[in-house]
């Protein structure tokens, strides 16, 4: 029996793409193996790369001059892949810490660039807030601005693109991308680790302006350096094929359901309706200041902390999973990717209120 699984990733998937998965794994395509036996190579996997990267494309509406990079190493990997492609040792950048992520993104650049201007730092409300946009204390000549749309531990998002007159602009959209429609050119640079809104981990897709790529400082290595992984379509060393299939597929599913701006509408239902739940009741409460709540990630606590426990185990008999807030913040977390139908988030707040009516 499917339940329904709110982890903040790895996520729940479609079940029409797991479903088409489970009847190809050991025969795909008529060819007598697995797509995960299938060289990446061959003429056959080529053509599922190329058809997941128009799609991808399409879906974003993403302009020619931007490449798109399917590779490894989570968007963890990228926050060191990044200062070394497009900034020298002795760069300074700008960062935004607005949550546990964008904070670790930082933390790596200072290790890899000459300074790091932290132009925005919510860590005083406890990353319950994103900074206004004119608050921004950016440089005029930093070699780029990092920051976090979403951050998924928090549940705070921007509601606004930072403006940064010209200064390339760097976006780690693991939890956003593909939740909504988005001006690509905006941004010099664009990542997201798949096992949100994308596929099964271990994959990280990087949309990055064309003039950005060729300028990896020595010394980078070659699967770090985006104008070796473009030359070789992503496919310098063996890539994870599986999760590029899988990527595809979800793509493909995502065009079915009507493209982003359908996305747009099916989550903005969603939050609104869990938000509407929480807002509504004495009993549980959102910690994030209402103008930055996140549409894909939403932390909630109970009134009585000691009922937490109680709380999951009735959730795990009624099917809602992985409602456990992230470790290092406790309380819940419910995440409504675009996998998650409106029936979850139905059957949650059903839940909710009764286990209100039951303990409150």
């Amino acid at each position: 029996m499917r339940v329904f699984n709110f982890a903040a990733g790895p996520a729940t998937l479609p079940v029409e793409v797991l479903e088409q998965v489970r009847e190809e794994l050991t025969d795909w395509h008529g060819c007598g193996m697995s797509v995960m036996e299938v060289s990446h190579r061959s003429k056959a996997f080529v053509a599922v790369a190329q058809e997941a990267e128009q799609l991808l494309r399409e879906l974003l509406a993403v302009p020619q001059h931007y490449k798109v990079l399917f590779l490894q190493g989570g968007a963890t990997g990228q926050f060191a892949a990044i200062p070394m492609n497009i900034a020298r040792a002795d760069s300074s950048v700008d960062y935004l810490n607005t949550g546990v992520w964008s904070k670790k993104a930082l933390g790596e650049a200072q290790r890899l660039t000459g300074q790091v201007n932290i132009a925005a730092d919510e860590a005083a409300s406890k990353y319950t807030t994103v900074p206004a946009a004119h608050a921004l204390r950016l440089s005029a000549h930093a070699a780029y601005v990092h920051y976090t749309p979403n951050e998924t531990i928090g549940g705070v998002e921007f509601p606004y693109v930072p403006d940064t007159a010209g200064v390339p602009l760097v976006a780690d959209m693991s939890s956003t991308i593909l939740s909504r429609p988005i001006a690509v050119s905006k941004f010099a640079l664009i990542y997201a680790g798949a096992q949100k809104n994308i596929g099964p981990a271990g994959l990280v897709v990087v949309i990055v302006h064309q003039d950005l790529i060729g300028r990896a400082r020595p010394g980078t290595p070659a699967v770090w350096d985006y104008q070796a992984m473009a030359d070789e379509g992503s496919m310098l060393n063996t890539p994870p094929t599986f999760a590029w299939y899988c990527a595809g597929l979800v793509f493909r599913w995502l065009k079915a359901q009507g493209g982003l701006a359908a996305a747009a509408e099916r989550n903005r239902a969603k939050a609104q309706l869990l938000y509407g739940a929480i807002d509504a009741s004495g009993f549980y409460a959102n910690p994030v200041t209402v103008s930055c709540r996140s549409w894909m990630n939403v932390p909630f606590t109970l009134a009585a902390p000691e009922l937490d426990r109680a709380f999951l185990a009735a959730a795990h008999e009624a099917g809602l999973m992985s409602l456990e807030g992230h470790r290092s913040v406790g309380g819940m977390r419910a995440s409504l990717y675009n996998a998650m139908p409106l029936a979850g988030v139905q059957a949650l707040v059903a839940f909710m209120k009764e286990f209100e009516r039951r303990h409150g």
